[in-house]
């Protein structure tokens, strides 16, 4: 198939790339112009990359163009920042979004798989772990337009039968993830370590989240592509939590030392946790998450050790 990543550029775009090349599929990214490309393609390799901007209807309707599937991994915002100005996130996000779809409708694009926030989207947790069928009560921006956008694309299937498919995502980490950035805990705690530096934790450690390895997460995106059946919603985690003092222990097990955490202030859009049911994704896409967090942990430290000139 001819697969379209929108935001194949980042950190979870690029290892899915790798995937569907790997199983034959011919790749189209679509990206900003001012992304750094994560690695050269050879011309053996079927991968088109096209720069542009995702609010930009011309933009977009050249991405789609002669595109079987169209894989929706673009977001302006992140969960911290998303309230700050909740205008921008709608405008950018889900005004952009409903753009995206009109011109997959027309284009007759097979099916539009979306990548949602399982983190996010269902708020404070009445029961752990969380289902599908939880309630959804998101305490930031982020989390309602990633929300909206699921409901949106439940009305085009409805109105105009255009297929696809929900996957609300834990906290991907492994390799590739940035260190600079707002977001990855797991990736910004190995790298400070690694520097020797002090690991600063928004309030006491004891906020627990569902941390998925990367190469999981792309083989579950891989079988989405296939599934046919009539769910359309899916989380996509590990099914197992762990604190963020926890997640410094492993750290710390796995460097052999220990390393300096000072505690900050907690913010008010942090659940206290949030761990995935994922027995559906399990049953319907023939799925589940074959490394432990321990396992990708090595993995992410051995190639952070590898790059960027770590010790």
């Amino acid at each position: 198939m001819k697969c379209l990543i929108l935001g194949g550029g980042g950190f979870l775009g690029s290892h899915f790339c790798d995937a569907l090349l790997i199983k034959g599929h011919s790749v189209r990214i679509f990206d900003r112009p001012d992304l750094k490309r994560f690695r050269a393609f050879s011309e053996a390799e079927n991968v088109e990359w096209i720069e542009g901007e995702f609010a930009n209807s011309d933009d977009i309707a050249h991405a789609v163009s002669g595109c079987d599937v169209i894989y929706h991994l673009v977001s302006t915002t992140l969960p911290k920042s998303s309230n700050d100005d909740p205008i921008y996130d709608v405008q950018t996000n889900v005004l952009s979004t409903l753009n995206l779809l009109n011109i997959a409708k027309k284009a007759k694009v097979n099916k539009v798989i979306f990548l949602s926030s399982g983190g996010t989207v269902y708020g404070i947790p009445e029961a752990i772990p969380i289902k599908e069928s939880h309630p959804t009560s998101p305490l930031c921006s982020y989390g309602i337009t990633k929300l909206t956008i699921e409901k949106y694309l439940h009305l085009y299937h409805t109105l105009y039968g255009l297929n696809y498919c929900v996957l609300r995502l834990a906290n991907p980490f492994g390799e590739r993830q940035r260190v600079t950035g707002a977001q990855g805990a797991v990736a910004v705690f190995l790298d400070k370590a690694l520097k020797g530096e002090t690991i600063e934790i928004w309030g006491d450690g004891s906020v627990v989240r569902d941390y998925v390895y990367v190469r999981d997460v792309v083989d579950a995106m891989v079988k989405s592509i296939d599934y046919d059946g009539n769910e359309r919603l899916f989380n996509i985690g590990s099914g197992k939590g762990y604190s963020l003092n926890e997640i410094l222990d492993e750290i710390e097990n796995l460097l052999g030392r220990s390393v300096e955490r000072k505690y900050t202030p907690g913010r008010a859009l942090d659940v206290p946790v949030n761990v995935l049911d994922i027995e559906r994704a399990c049953r319907c896409l023939q799925w589940k998450p074959e490394n432990s967090f321990r396992q990708g942990l090595g993995l992410t430290l051995e190639w952070m050790k590898q790059s960027d000139g770590h010790p």
